[in-house]
C-alpha cells in the first residue's frame, strides 16, 4: 500500500494582499496611460505625414559625397593596376606573336641543318622532304618537338 501525506496551507497562502495588489493596479495604470500617450503622439505624426503627401509636399533630397584622402589613393591606385595590366597584356601579345626563342633537341637541329633548314620558320613540305629516310614514329617525333617549339610555319 502506498501511504499520501496532505499539506494544508493557510488561507493567507493563497491571496495577495491587499497592498500587493493595490501595487500591481498601479502599474497596470502606469503603463497604460504610457501606452496611451504613445498611441496619440503616433496618430498626430502619421496624421501630419498623410497632410504632407496629401498635399504633394515632397522635399528635394541631396546628399554630396566628399572623397576623402583614402578614396582618391584606392582610385590612384586603381588606374595605375589598370595600366599596368594594359600593358601586359600588350607585352603578352607580342610575345606570343614574335617568340623570342625556340629550343629544339640537337639531334633534330642536326637533322634539320644537313638538309638545309636553318633557324627560321620550317616549311612543312622541306620538312617532309627531310624526314623521309625516318620511320613513320620517328617523323611524328620530329613533328611534334617542332610544333611544341613554334618552329613550323
Amino acid at each position: 500500500m502506498y501511504s499520501c501525506a496532505v499539506i494544508v496551507l493557510p488561507p493567507c497562502a493563497y491571496r495577495t494582499s491587499d497592498h500587493e495588489r493595490d501595487g500591481m493596479e498601479n502599474q497596470e495604470k502606469e503603463i497604460m496611460e504610457r501606452l496611451e500617450a504613445a498611441t496619440s503622439l503616433l496618430e498626430r505624426t502619421l496624421s501630419w505625414l498623410e497632410e504632407r503627401h496629401g498635399a504633394g509636399e515632397v522635399e528635394k533630397i541631396t546628399a554630396m559625397v566628399e572623397q576623402g584622402r583614402r578614396e582618391t589613393e584606392l582610385t590612384e591606385k586603381l588606374a595605375a593596376a589598370e595600366r599596368e595590366l594594359t600593358e601586359l597584356k600588350a607585352a603578352a601579345a607580342q610575345t606570343s606573336l614574335n617568340p623570342l626563342r625556340k629550343t629544339l633537341s640537337a639531334s633534330t637541329n642536326e637533322m634539320l641543318a644537313k638538309h638545309g633548314i636553318g633557324d627560321g620558320p620550317v616549311d612543312v613540305r622541306a620538312l617532309d622532304a627531310a624526314l623521309s629516310g625516318l620511320s613513320l614514329e620517328q617523323r611524328i617525333a620530329v613533328k611534334s618537338q617542332l610544333l611544341r617549339a613554334g618552329a613550323i610555319a
